[in-house]
């Protein structure tokens, strides 16, 4: 599983905090409030990332549970199947409840396996929501960087494009969140 995406924002809040208190231009207050606001998007989208890939990974472990107790009632079936055999195959009659027994053994791996394909499911589920996710950080982390580069550079283009991908990064926040 990937680990949590990280938001190293802290050196470019003080950059871009140092230049607004010194910029003459009204802008660049206004780029350090909009990376401000990108640094909390991004911070709780990783944190939403994060507890997706944990749920994914509880998931996919019940999931290999059911699918252990799946088998451990298919070779129960198959050895009191066998001992059903040799007992016909020898001539003599099998033990009544051994024919139930048998189909409760059945019974019970098609509910098992209804229940391991679900939480294979919803495992995966919250995987793609991880990944969506992931690439909502990365949109917020390219948008910080371009901020404070425009702060640096004085381009203005840079501080827009940084709200853009901003707004590309609410996008993949929003489909990670439905």
């Amino acid at each position: 599983m990937p680990e949590d995406p990280e938001v190293p924002t802290e050196q470019l809040h003080e950059a871009l905090e140092e230049n607004a208190h010194h910029a003459v231009e009204s802008w660049i207050s206004r780029v350090a409030l909009s990376a401000a606001m990108l640094a909390v998007l991004a911070a709780l989208t990783s944190m939403l990332a994060g507890h997706h890939a944990n749920e994914a990974i509880i998931e996919q472990l019940k999931a290999s549970d059911q699918w252990s107790f799946y088998q451990s009632k298919g070779i129960k079936a198959g050895v009191l199947g066998t001992k059903i055999d040799l007992f016909n195959a020898l001539g003599k009659p099998s033990v009544p409840q051994d024919g139930a027994k048998l189909e409760e053994y059945k019974h019970d791996q098609e509910k098992i396996k209804e229940t391991a394909e679900e939480m294979a499911k919803a495992g995966e589920d919250h995987l793609r929501r991880h990944n969506t996710m992931a690439r909502g950080v990365t949109c917020f982390q390219i948008g910080i960087a371009l901020s404070a580069i425009a702060v640096l550079t004085k381009r203005k283009p840079l501080w827009y494009l940084s709200i853009l991908l901003g707004g590309v990064g609410v996008v993949f926040l929003a489909q990670g969140w439905v």
